[in-house]
């Protein structure tokens, strides 16, 4: 083992996080530790805009009601047969898992872009935590359009809570579970009563009434896509596509005593991604019918999405300091995650520090409100990006035997760069990018036959290159 290798390992070692090795048994923890931590990430600060979101594309009540059901059902399946079953074989870290598959320099580039797009998304959060923490100081919210911060005020605020939200980030994982498991039972109940609530101020007293929010559907709001069936079905799955499909959450799993814990990830979708979106949309639905709202929409413009004043105005302080919880929730792992990711590339640094960078990078992202208000589409983005890469982890897992091909051949060939990857994430990227953009595909649609195509064409890949180096 060279010096350099050896003083990394000890570095993972002194941490307790186990970054470049596999788990310990001592370490591993039942299901149970999951459904908080999944219930907290999912029903939180993203739900308070996603929900809305889908008012704005004009989407009809049974699209939202039953694609919510289906596209939510295929990502719980997705962690709990792809990613968990692979987090229990190897209990590695994504990270590590791809530096043996692609190669250091490789996964280097891979390592910094989804670092990176991890701390954009958790700045997405801190911006919805700040828009409840802005309500007592009287802070204009920022619009639907806006990408720029809109005061000192706002400023401020979000530099104290992304500074709040790292801390507890850099404490490592026991901290972030802990964390999502003392506030996300806050949250979903505050997510229950902004519901009710929201019911009783449209006025709701039937089934049919609630279906009639949604109706049939209407036109997008300004500078919004119509959301089909498809789109709400295809969007749901692929919302947390980078930590399925993609294997992100090999870092979590890998703690996990059996694959049966990938089934908590139904407490994040069905209480988040379905109850917890529903009562959004209805907070945003009350809002709408608003004098202030109608002089956006009768100026042709969208009105804004503020999650702190709309839960207020819901129920009151309880709403601000759900809307601060649920921010923290998402942000937390998020960061933690993106910690673990320039872990990878500064292996020499500990994990607290790595985490404190993340969660600066987070904090900056969270002073301009375009990610959190272009959600829809960056989150689609963001999952068509990095999913591929977890095509290679799953297809060489499951198939390596019936292929003939060597397991992690960058660390066994000592390669900086395994070109099987290289080549079938570019190719596959390049072609259904072009797809999307040629023919405005909505992202989503493509990204599954991108993660398919990436996966086969690695092991083609693999099996030439295999052949020539043996």
């Amino acid at each position: 083992m060279s010096q350099a290798h050896l003083e990394e390992v000890t570095v993972a070692q002194e941490s307790g996080e186990f970054e470049r090795e596999p788990v310990p048994q001592s370490k591993l923890k039942g299901w149970k530790s999951f459904i908080g931590m999944y219930a907290g990430e999912h029903a939180a600060g993203t739900e308070f805009m996603i929900g809305p979101l889908f008012l704005t594309a004009g989407v009809s009540a049974f699209d939202l009601i039953i694609g919510l059901i289906f596209g939510n059902l295929l990502a719980v399946l997705s962690w709990r047969y792809l990613t968990a079953e692979i987090a229990v074989k190897n209990r590695l870290t994504l990270y590590f898992q791809l530096e043996k598959i692609c190669g250091k320099k490789l996964v280097t580039g891979y390592n910094l872009a989804n670092g990176v797009l991890f701390c954009f998304l958790a700045g997405s959060m801190i911006t919805v935590s700040a828009t409840a923490v802005g309500i007592p100081f009287d802070m204009p919210m920022p619009k639907l359009d806006d990408t720029l911060p809109n005061g000192m005020t706002w400023v401020i605020i979000v530099i104290l809570l992304g500074a709040v939200i790292s801390l507890i980030a850099a404490r490592g994982y026991d901290t972030v579970t802990k964390a999502a498991n003392w506030m996300s039972p806050i949250i979903v109940l505050a997510f229950v009563a902004c519901g009710v609530v929201a019911l009783g101020q449209l006025g709701v007293g039937s089934f049919a009434e609630f279906w009639d929010i949604w109706g049939t559907g209407a036109e997008p709001f300004p500078g919004q896509i119509k959301f089909t069936f498809w789109h709400v079905v295809i969007w749901s799955w692929f919302a947390n596509g980078a930590m399925h499909v993609g294997m992100s959450d090999l870092s979590v799993f890998r703690f996990a005593k059996e694959a049966k814990a990938g089934w908590a990830t139904a407490a994040g979708m069905y209480v988040g991604h379905y109850m917890a979106w529903i009562a959004a949309a209805l907070l945003y639905a009350v809002y709408i019918q608003s004098p202030e709202a109608l002089s956006y929409l009768n100026n042709g413009q969208a009105p804004p999405v503020a999650p702190g004043p709309m839960a207020y105005n819901a129920i009151g302080v309880f709403g601000i300091i759900a809307v601060v919880l649920a921010g923290w929730t998402t942000a937390n792992p998020t960061i933690y995650r993106a910690g673990l990711a320039f872990q990878a590339i500064l292996p020499k640094l500990s994990t607290f520090w790595v985490t404190i960078l993340a969660g600066a990078i987070a904090t900056i992202a969270g002073l301009f409100p375009a990610f959190a208000m272009k959600l829809l589409g960056f989150v689609a983005l963001y999952g068509f990006i990095l999913s591929p890469f977890g095509a290679i982890i799953a297809f060489e897992h499951f198939f390596h035997k019936d292929w003939g091909i060597t397991k992690n051949y960058a660390e066994v060939a000592g390669l900086q760069v395994n070109k099987a990857v290289l080549f079938a994430w570019a190719i596959s990227f390049g072609l259904f990018y072009f797809i999307s953009v040629k023919f405005d595909v909505f992202l989503s649609f493509v990204t599954l036959p991108s993660w398919l195509l990436c996966g086969f064409l690695f092991m083609v890949f693999s099996k030439r290159l295999q052949k020539k180096t043996n």
